[in-house]
């Protein structure tokens, strides 16, 4: 078989078959196929697509290029959850240990923060000691005995896709539908799940930006998913504000622990937390419908159940013993804290999300290069939400800040991506848009 023909048949739209698939993941694991090649498939991907059967094969194939966790051990659903990325969201630091507590088995392999999306490791490195990268025996033993673990890619898992998208992001291939289908999922069927729903965004703030782009990549991973033998939903949710009133790191700590402890829940997150851990429990057996499930998400929140397992995630991973009692004295703080009031009072109408991402980045909350090391402590506080006022009294938010410098800098970019109106058009802006499922 050879590379140069599969390219000459997907150029020319011909289907791939299993065989065939197989073989070229196989040459991206080894080095076999050059890079050329690879991109010039992933180019004739681009145009021509791939067939449902095409997406399935290149997503089981990309799996098995590396290890396949095992959870056989464990006599629970073993559930996870993937975001397409997006700004203020640090569901995860609540879904995971709300899910374990309502007797799932969580192994959440997350990521860093890309471009303005802020990534989960960011978040959990700014509690000290807590390891993000530990090794296969640790991870195991803490799912097994907390129920969750939030941690780093571990092992070998789909070492193809990390090539093949190495080479996409420098052939502006990235955004073919399929190739971000096959992308995602064999990276989660690799962690050896059960179960998963998925947050697919749409908006200011979001990958995708239009809700019918945000719709077809949701139908695509859904039918993919069940096709590769995952059971798999997925929630459509708005991302034209950010999630959460807190965006950074240290400061999305925070926010997940008031959450978690009931002091301040924003409501935005409190819906997508809740929807997405009712579809896993109704998906791996333990809620009879998404509704009860949901139901279940929020006993575990108001009854602190959560919370307890949250705080023995962190302590078995290496995190303080009292984190959740004494966060303040453990999480970094900004030597320079400073409101941004907008320059005439009235109602929130529209947020660019993206540019609010980006301000957080350019305070060092995030990376402008793969080496840059991020300031967990910058970020910011009290974001004002579509429909809130803001006046001389209620800020559009609080900047965390190395300088008064850099501050005056996120305040201009704030105040840039902030609209303010007498009044909003549209009253009624459900954080979940819709639900796809097989």
């Amino acid at each position: 078989m050879l590379a140069q023909e599969l390219i000459r048949k997907k150029r020319d739209g011909g289907t791939l078959d299993d065989a065939e698939v197989r073989f070229f993941v196989k040459g991206l694991a080894d080095g076999s196929v050059t890079e050329g090649q690879v991109a010039s498939l992933a180019m004739a991907v681009f145009f021509k697509g791939l067939a449902v059967e095409e997406r399935i094969a290149l997503t089981l194939a990309m799996r098995d290029s590396g290890d396949v966790l095992d959870w056989s051990e464990i006599d629970k659903p073993i559930l996870d959850k993937h975001s397409t990325g997006g700004v203020g969201d640090n569901v995860s630091l609540m879904l995971a240990p709300a899910l374990a507590a309502c007797g799932a088995a969580v192994p959440m392999i997350s990521g860093r923060g890309l471009g303005h999306t802020g990534g989960t490791l960011d978040k959990f490195d700014s509690i000290p000691g807590y390891k993000t990268q530990p090794d296969n025996d640790l991870f195991k033993k803490v799912v097994n005995e907390v129920g969750c673990a939030v941690i780093g890619q571990t092992g070998n898992l789909a070492p193809a896709d990390k090539r093949f998208y190495a080479i996409r992001d420098v052939t502006a291939t990235v955004e073919s539908l399929d190739l971000i289908t096959a992308s995602i999922l064999s990276k989660k069927l690799a962690a050896g799940l059960q179960g998963l729903v998925l947050d697919v965004k749409w908006g200011t703030g979001a990958f995708m930006a239009g809700l019918d782009d945000a719709r077809a990549l949701a139908e695509s991973l859904v039918l993919v998913a069940n096709g590769a033998g995952l059971k798999t939903t997925a929630l459509i949710t708005d991302m034209n504000e950010p999630l959460a009133s807190a965006a950074g790191n240290a400061v999305e700590v925070q926010n997940a622990v008031d959450f978690l402890k009931g002091d301040a829940i924003d409501n935005r997150l409190w819906d997508v937390t809740v929807a997405q851990g009712g579809e896993l429990l109704a998906t791996g057996g333990l809620a009879a419908s998404a509704e009860a499930g949901a139901d279940r998400m929020r006993r575990a929140f108001e009854s602190g159940q959560a919370a307890e397992v949250f705080a023995k995630m962190v302590r078995a991973l290496g995190g303080p013993a009292d984190f959740m009692e004494k966060p303040e004295l453990y999480l970094a703080k900004a030597p320079v804290e400073a409101p941004v009031y907008a320059e005439h009072e009235g109602i929130v109408t529209a947020v660019d999300a993206r540019a609010v991402g980006v301000a957080v980045v350019e305070l060092g909350g995030g990376r402008r290069t793969a080496a840059d090391v991020i300031d967990p402590s910058v970020g910011l506080t009290s974001l004002a939400g579509i429909g809130n006022r803001v006046d001389a009294d209620q800020p559009i938010a609080i900047v965390h800040a190395r300088s008064e410098e850099e501050a005056e800098r996120a305040a201009i970019a704030l105040r840039r991506a902030y609209r303010i109106g007498d009044a909003l058009d549209v009253e009624d802006r459900p954080t979940v848009v819709e639900r796809i499922a097989p």
